[in-house]
């Protein structure tokens, strides 16, 4: 009899304190789908909320994670246009994709090509819809523009450069030296964050200012970020994780900082990218751009950076790759037996 094996967090701590439980399977309702899950997406909000710093996360127990690429198992009542086997991938807004199984609404569904690798399309999800939002619909960049892209040897960063270059944008991306060879390869100006000031850097290169950066970060690095912007330039922020694993203070500072940025007379803007906020205030939006962004994958046009994997059972190694900031790219679990 086939069992389901999902990741719980009970309490917030380091890495070690996720546990795996075992139990029966669970049932599709009405209008949901049962998957058995081929690969999870590891995302900085699921170590943050391990940590007790991620404010949207589910009150305690919870299973992490965002995103998934599985495969049909079960269909529920009432749901048509789904059948067994068929390859799909989803954003669940309500975290739960640490697990072999899961069930989910079929709305949020969207199919994939089988011969995909399910890393790769699991790599999309979060990651590609983030960056796709962050350039088409916070940024509204324009072929010729110039952008700032932080961390951008990781998951969100490298699917910024790669989509930015398709945008026809011209890239600058901090990482440190031991990234900056894959922030190059994949079509960005590396800028060294150990040992170079990315304000300096970019006023000797770009002396007007970028027309757009993108911080994941806040704090400081939110306000220097929007010092390298131009008049009348944009700035999308999509996290205020700072150096630390987030938590409602730096969050509602962060939303603060925006606010009192906004009101500056230099024509600027701030905004604010929250993935599965924006999924489901416009779920044609999300169905539509996931389609397009499997479709690039599967013509070869993009392809995610796939830095680190790890079967389910090790997921406490995944989220400390992820605190270690030696990650590159994006981190996956393995979950199919």
């Amino acid at each position: 009899m086939k069992q389901n094996l999902r990741v719980i967090i009970d309490r917030h701590g380091p890495p070690d304190i996720m546990k795996l439980v075992e139990e029966t399977l669970p049932e599709p309702g009405p209008g949901q789908v049962r998957l058995r899950i081929r690969a999870a997406g590891v995302g900085y909000s699921d170590v943050m909320a391990q940590r007790g710093g991620y404010p949207l996360a589910p009150r305690l127990p919870f299973t992490p994670g965002y995103d998934l690429a599985g495969v049909v198992d079960k269909v529920g009542v009432g749901v048509e246009g789904m059948a067994e086997g068929q390859t799909v991938a989803a954003l669940h807004p309500d975290f739960g994709c640490y697990a072999r199984y899961l069930c989910v609404p079929a709305s949020i569904l969207v199919p994939y090509p089988a011969h995909l690798e399910a890393a790769e399309v699991a790599s999309l999800v979060l990651n590609y819809l983030t960056a796709h939002c962050i350039l088409h619909k916070k940024a509204k960049v324009r072929r010729g523009d110039s952008a700032l892209v932080h961390s951008a040897a990781g998951g969100v960063g490298t699917a910024l450069i790669q989509l930015g270059v398709l945008a026809g944008l011209t890239l600058y991306g901090t990482a440190s030296r031991a990234k900056t060879d894959l922030v190059r390869q994949l079509g960005a100006i590396p800028i060294d964050y150990q040992t170079e000031d990315f304000v300096a850097v970019l006023r000797d290169a770009v002396p007007g200012g970028v027309d757009a950066a993108f911080d994941p970060m806040g704090g400081a690095n939110l306000r220097r970020s929007y010092r390298a912007v131009k008049p009348g330039g944009r700035v999308v922020c999509y996290g205020f994780a700072g150096n630390h694993f987030g938590g409602l203070l730096p969050m509602a500072s962060g939303v603060l900082q925006m606010t009192a940025l906004n009101l500056l007379p230099d024509g600027k803007r701030v905004s604010l990218c929250a993935t599965p906020t924006e999924c489901r205030k416009d779920a044609c939006w999300y169905r539509d751009t996931l389609a397009l962004l499997i479709d690039l994958l599967a013509k070869d046009v993009i392809k995610p950076v796939v830095g680190a994997s790890f079967p389910l059972a090790e997921v406490s190694r995944a989220h400390a790759l992820l605190e270690s900031g030696k990650a590159v790219g994006k981190v996956v679990l393995v979950c199919a037996e």
